[in-house]
């Protein structure tokens, strides 16, 4: 194990194995791990509250970015700008 897997450790993936769905599975990995250090350092003042919000507000654009990218969550079949109903 190396020193990279120890600090930033990763589960394994058990949903529809698609490689978008595993590149976004890693990146909700590393928000959740990033978020619970800057958490960490707020509960132990070494960090602003403010500064930890802002901190958590810019990983949360950056993972929203991600799932946009990879166009997380949208139906393949349907064309952009058609409506819920078709």
């Amino acid at each position: 194990m190396n020193k990279s897997d120890f600090i930033y450790p990763r589960g394994r993936y058990y949903g529809q194995v698609k490689p978008e769905n595993l590149v976004f599975n890693a990146n909700l990995q590393e928000f959740a791990q990033k978020v619970s250090y800057v958490c960490s350092l707020e509960t132990g003042g070494k960090l602003p509250p403010e500064d930890a919000y802002e901190q958590i507000k810019a990983l949360w654009k950056q993972l929203k970015h991600s799932k946009k990218e990879l166009h997380i969550g949208e139906d393949p079949f349907k064309s952009p700008g058609e409506d819920a109903e078709g």
